[in-house]
């Protein structure tokens, strides 16, 4: 939660605010993400989310570098939204009923905090284009490049096992 209201002067100033976010978002996913593990019960969708929180884990490593490109601290900021997508993750996390159907319902959580990381990293990789941050524009578009490949691995999950299982109760 922002203690100060906002001020943006530039384009730097909004690229930080971004940066800011998605770090806060990514940290709170670290502490998410084994949780969902948990909770899945298809084999498949239980490596895909630890196969991701390796992934967050070098996203954040990611921002620190970037942060320490640009002379900023990556404190200061909490991510309302991705708090907001985890919360909601874990009425799936802690739901009884059919696993299949459960495990839908953990890929569908996924899947919107995929959704919001790749909107999150693509306006930070336009706006650090913009100021002329051409290699972190680059770092950006890898993590964007890998979070679309998650969101994609869900979809295969999702389509092949899990929603034609759940489906057939």
């Amino acid at each position: 939660m922002r203690f100060t209201s906002l001020k943006l002067n530039s384009v730097r100033d909004l690229l930080l605010e971004e940066l800011r976010d998605l770090y806060s978002a990514e940290n709170q996913l670290v502490d998410a993400l084994p949780k969902m593990a948990e909770a899945a019960n298809s084999s498949q969708l239980k490596s895909a989310f630890e196969m991701h929180l390796n992934q967050t884990r070098e996203h954040v490593n990611r921002l620190d570098r970037v942060f320490q490109q640009l002379g900023e601290k990556p404190q200061g900021e909490t991510c309302e939204a991705m708090k907001g997508l985890i919360t909601e993750g874990q009425h799936f996390v802690k739901a009884q009923g059919d696993k299949d159907v459960v495990d839908a319902g953990l890929i569908g959580a996924a899947q919107r905090v995929e959704h919001y990381e790749m909107a999150g990293y693509g306006t930070a990789r336009t706006l650090a284009r913009q100021v002329g941050e051409n290699q972190i524009a680059q770092i950006l578009q890898q993590t964007l490049d890998e979070e679309g490949e998650a969101d994609k691995k869900l979809t295969e999950i999702a389509e092949s096992r899990v929603n034609p299982q759940a489906a057939s109760r």
